[in-house]
């Protein structure tokens, strides 16, 4: 399985400066809140000082995470993308629940960019997955906890 996450160029640019932020003023930040604890003594007992070196094995994980998205990051420009009616990475969709008759609208995007109260659905969703590759007035079948649902894709809108 490839570890490659597809990011808009502003993503990327917000996962580095991040990143820097992190690696600099935060990485510092902790040092010194662990050379003040250390500072009070007696280490066994002292709760500011767990306190910092848990804050920093989590700021230590973040940065991790940060650096293995940004190094399999694969920046997409939407403008590339090609011009047809195909849902790709980036586009706008509108589809119609035909159960209930009820229109929704989704950007589809990589799972690192996902945020479902922004209406930004990860292409690696079982509705992503679906979605990706399929024309404006195709049907498709999910399976969902209630059962089958059938949405139609009503139109296709190119990102960026």
């Amino acid at each position: 399985m490839s570890d490659t996450v597809y990011i808009s160029r502003e993503r990327m640019r917000q996962l580095q400066e991040e990143l820097h932020q992190l690696k600099t003023h935060a990485r510092a930040d902790v040092a010194r809140k662990i050379a003040d604890a250390r500072s009070h003594g007696d280490l066994s007992e002292n709760a500011d000082y767990d306190a910092a070196l848990h804050e920093q094995e989590l700021l230590e994980i973040r940065i991790a995470k940060l650096e293995r998205i940004v190094a399999n990051a694969k920046v997409i420009d939407p403008s590339e993308l090609p011009a047809d009616d195909r849902v790709y990475i980036f586009c706008s969709v509108r589809l119609l629940n035909e159960r209930t008759n009820t229109e929704m609208t989704f950007t589809l995007v990589s799972a690192e960019e996902a945020d479902i109260e922004k209406n930004l659905l990860s292409v690696t969703s079982p509705l992503g997955k679906a979605l990706l590759g399929r024309l404006t007035g195709e049907t498709i079948e999910m399976q969902t906890p209630s059962g089958k649902v059938q949405y139609r894709i009503l139109s296709v809108e190119r990102g960026g």
